[in-house]
C-alpha cells in the first residue's frame, strides 16, 4: 500500500506546483490518523522533485510511481517504487528507490555509516538498506520469488558529490538489488533507469505492472525458508523431550491434515516459565521451513522479537523477516500462512490498532486473536497464563479456545510439565508458587524442598542490595555464566541525561536505607554509550550494570538472577498486599483492584524464574525482608 500512486509526469506537475508534499502529508494523516513530522514533509519537498525530474529527463514520465509504499507485514516504507516494463524482455520491472539528502558521510564500517546529521548514532548503509528491502519484498512475495530479476534497487544521494561520500564506496559492491548514485552520477542514473525501464513503453503497460505489484499475495517464499532452516534448525540443534515433542508432533500432524483435508486446527501449548515453549516454537519454525511451509514466528514482545531476529539472522539478515509481532496481521488475508507460531501468547491484546494504523484498516479491525487465527491454516499459541503482567493482555486458554471454535477450528491442547530453566527444578517451581500465594498451600522454606529432592538450584536472600551484587559477582567468578538484577517497576524511568561528556543513564532505582542507586536498563530507542539497547539487556554482557524491568526480562533467561521486591508488594499478617501507590507503570496503575494484585504477583513470578542456576532476593520493606530470610533458608 502506497500513500500516493500516479505517473511520474503527473507527480512532477504536482511537485512543480509545490503541492506534492502537502498531498503526501494529507494522505499520511488520513492513513495514520496522526501528523507527520515536519522533517519528513521537508524531505518529500526536497527529494521527490529531483527524482521525478530525472525520470522525465530519462523519457520515463509514463512510469507509474508508488510513493511511501509499505512493505508487507512490516511498518517499513520504501520511498518510491517505479513500475514499468523492461526494455528488452517486456516483463514487468520494479525499481525500489531509497532517497537520502546526505551530502557528507564521516565513515562507513561494514554495513553501518556515520552521518553528521545523525550525530554519533550510526545508520545503515543506504545501499544495504535498499538491498534488504528488495530481498524482504521478494522473500515475502511468492510471485516475485519466482521472478526475482523483475526487482531492482537504487540508493540516490541527490545532494551529494562523490568526494563528500567517498566512504560509502569503500567495500561497496553494486548488485541488482542495490546501486549507489549521487549528484555527480546523475548521467549514470538516467542510463541505469533506461536500462531497466522501457522508455518506449506506454502508460497502460506501466499501470498494469503497478496493478500487479499492488495485487500480489504475500507470505514467506521458498528460498527464504531454505535459509531459515540452516539458521534456526541446524545451528541450534534443539532436542525436544517428552511433552515438548508431543506438542511438536501435534502441530506437524495438524499441518499435514490441513493440507490433505482442508481442516483447520488451533494448537494451544500451556507451560510455566522455562518449560520449553520457545524451544518448541523455534524448532517448529525450523522444521516447517525445511518442509517448504509458509511459516512465521510472532510475539507481543519487542525485546523478545528483536533478540530472536538478531540471533537467528546474525549471518543471514533475510531470516529476520520470519519474526513478527502480533499486530502485523491486521490487514492479512485468510490462510495467508500455513502456520503462525505465536510465542508468549499470554501477551495477546484486544486489538492490533495503534497510531500508525490507517483509518480504513482501523474501521474494519477486529479482535487480535481472530486475526492471528484467521491468517494461518494452523495457528499455534504457546503461553503461560500466570505471565500476564499488563492490563489488556488477554491470551488465555479460555479466550483462545472460544475464539478458535467461533472461527470453525478444532482445538488441541498440550500441557507441558516441568521446566528447563531454574536448573530444571520442579521444587523451585513449587516454591515460587507457594511463596507468591499462587496456590493454596502455605509458603515453605527452600531448604525443606531442596533437601527432599536433591536440588542443585540455589535460592538465597541478601540483607542489602550491595550484598546481592556481591553474591552475583561471586557466583559468576566461581561458576561462570551471566548475572542480572531485575526489580519491580517501583521507581521512575528517566530519559538518558546529557552532560558535557555525552549521554548516560540516570540512577533512578534508589534504595536510601542502604545508600544504593543504579539505573534502569536503557529505554527503547534511547541509545546510550557503553550500555546495551533495552531489547538486548538480558543477553548483552554490559547489562549487569543496570536494573532490568519486567519488559526486558520476560521471555529471557540468565544464569544468576537477583530480584529486588519493591514496595509495591509487601507481606503483612501472613498475606501479600499489592500497593498501587508504589507502582510506577502507568498501565498497571489503572487496573482494577483484583487485576492489579494479579499483575503484580505475575510480575514477580516472571522475575524470580529467569535464573538457570540460582536466584537471590531482597525486599526494600523490612517486614517483607524478614519473611524472605525465613523462606529462603
Amino acid at each position: 500500500m502506497a500513500l500516493i500512486r500516479r505517473s511520474a509526469a503527473e507527480l512532477l506537475d504536482e511537485a512543480k506546483a509545490d503541492r506534492l508534499h502537502t498531498l503526501l502529508s494529507e494522505q499520511a494523516k488520513f492513513q495514520f490518523e496522526s501528523r507527520v513530522p515536519r522533517a519528513e514533509v521537508l524531505s518529500w519537498q526536497r527529494s521527490l522533485p529531483v527524482l521525478l525530474t530525472d525520470l522525465a529527463d530519462a523519457g520515463l514520465g509514463h512510469v507509474e510511481v508508488l510513493l511511501e509504499h509499505k512493505l508487507p507485514h512490516s511498518p517499513r516504507r520504501v520511498d518510491a517504487v517505479l513500475c514499468g516494463t523492461h526494455p528488452t524482455t517486456g516483463e514487468p520491472s520494479y525499481v525500489l528507490v531509497e532517497l537520502k539528502q546526505w551530502s557528507q558521510v564521516e565513515e562507513a564500517v561494514d554495513e553501518l555509516v556515520r552521518v553528521p546529521a545523525y550525530g554519533s548514532s550510526p545508520v545503515l548503509h543506504p545501499v544495504t538498506q535498499v538491498q534488504r528491502y528488495c530481498e524482504y519484498l521478494i522473500d515475502s512475495t511468492p510471485a516475485l520469488a519466482a521472478a526475482p530479476q523483475c526487482v531492482r534497487g537504487i540508493a540516490y544521494l541527490h545532494n551529494a558529490c562523490n568526494v563528500g561520500v567517498a566512504a560509502l564506496r569503500e567495500g561497496y559492491a553494486p548488485s541488482e538489488f542495490g546501486r549507489l548514485f549521487t549528484l555527480d552520477d546523475r548521467g549514470d542514473l538516467v542510463d541505469h533507469l533506461r536500462s531497466v525501464l522501457d522508455g518506449a513503453g506506454d502508460r497502460d503497460a506501466a499501470r498494469s505492472a503497478a496493478d500487479d505489484f499492488l495485487g500480489f499475495t504475500h507470505g514467506p517464499s521458498k528460498p527464504l525458508l531454505n535459509v531459515a532452516t540452516k539458521e534456526i534448525q541446524e545451528r541450534e540443534q534443539f532436542v525436544l523431550l517428552d511433552e515438548q515433542r508431543v506438542a511438536f508432533d501435534v502441530v506437524t500432524r495438524a499441518v499435514r491434515e490441513a493440507r490433505a483435508a482442508s481442516t483447520r486446527t488451533v494448537v494451544i501449548v500451556l507451560g510455566g516459565p522455562g518449560s520449553g515453549k520457545s524451544v518448541i516454537a523455534l524448532s517448529l519454525v525450523g522444521e516447517l521451513a525445511r518442509q517448504g511451509r509458509q511459516v512465521h514466528h510472532a510475539t507481543g514482545s519487542s525485546a523478545f522479537t528483536r533478540t530472536l531476529r538478531k540471533i537467528a539472522g546474525s549471518r543471514k539478515p533475510r531470516v529476520q523477516s520470519l519474526f513478527k509481532y502480533f499486530n502485523n496481521y491486521i490487514e492479512s488475508e485468510a490462510r495467508e500462512l500455513d502456520v503462525l507460531v505465536c510465542d508468549e501468547a499470554h501477551r495477546i491484546r484486544e486489538n492490533s490498532v495503534n497510531r500508525f494504523t490507517k483509518k480504513e484498516a482501523r474501521e474494519r479491525a477486529g479482535r487480535q486473536i481472530d486475526e492471528l487465527i484467521n491468517v494461518a491454516s494452523v495457528p499455534v499459541f504457546l503461553l503461560d497464563e500466570n505471565q500476564i503482567v499488563r492490563p489488556g493482555e488477554m491470551g488465555s486458554l479460555e479466550e483462545i479456545t472460544t475464539a478458535a471454535k467461533s472461527n470453525g477450528c478444532e482445538v488441541e491442547v498440550v500441557r507441558l510439565e516441568g521446566q528447563f530453566r531454574c536448573g530444571g527444578s520442579e521444587a523451585f517451581d513449587t516454591w515460587v508458587s507457594r511463596f507468591l500465594g499462587l496456590e493454596q498451600a502455605e509458603p515453605v522454606q527452600w531448604s525443606r524442598l531442596s533437601a527432599s529432592s536433591d536440588e542443585d538450584f540455589v535460592v538465597t536472600s541478601a540483607a542489602s542490595p550491595q550484598e546481592m551484587e556481591a553474591w552475583l559477582h561471586t557466583q559468576q567468578g566461581e561458576h561462570g555464566g551471566t548475572a542480572r538484577i531485575a526489580a519491580g517497576y517501583c521507581w521512575p524511568w528517566s530519559d538518558p541525561a546529557k552532560t558535557d561528556s555525552g549521554k548516560h543513564l540516570v540512577d533512578d532505582v534508589v534504595i536510601e536505607a542502604w545508600d544504593w542507586k543504579r539505573p534502569w536498563n536503557a529505554k527503547p530507542e534511547k541509545r546510550v554509550p557503553d550500555a546495551p539497547e533495552s531489547y538486548f539487556w538480558a543477553s548483552d554482557e554490559r547489562g549487569f550494570g543496570q536494573v532490568g524491568c519486567i519488559y526486558t526480562a520476560q521471555g529471557f533467561e540468565y544464569d544468576w538472577a537477583g530480584v529486588i521486591i519493591g514496595p509495591d508488594l509487601v507481606r503483612r499478617d501472613g498475606q501479600w498486599h499489592a500497593r498501587r501507590e508504589y507502582a510506577h507503570d502507568p498501565a498497571v496503575r489503572k487496573a482494577d483492584d483484583l487485576h492489579f494484585t494479579a499483575l503484580i504477583r505475575n510480575t514477580y513470578k516472571v522475575l524470580l524464574t529467569r535464573g538457570m542456576s540460582g536466584v537471590c532476593v531482597y525486599s526494600t520493606d523490612p517486614e517483607t525482608q524478614e519473611f524472605l530470610e525465613h523462606v529462603t533458608r
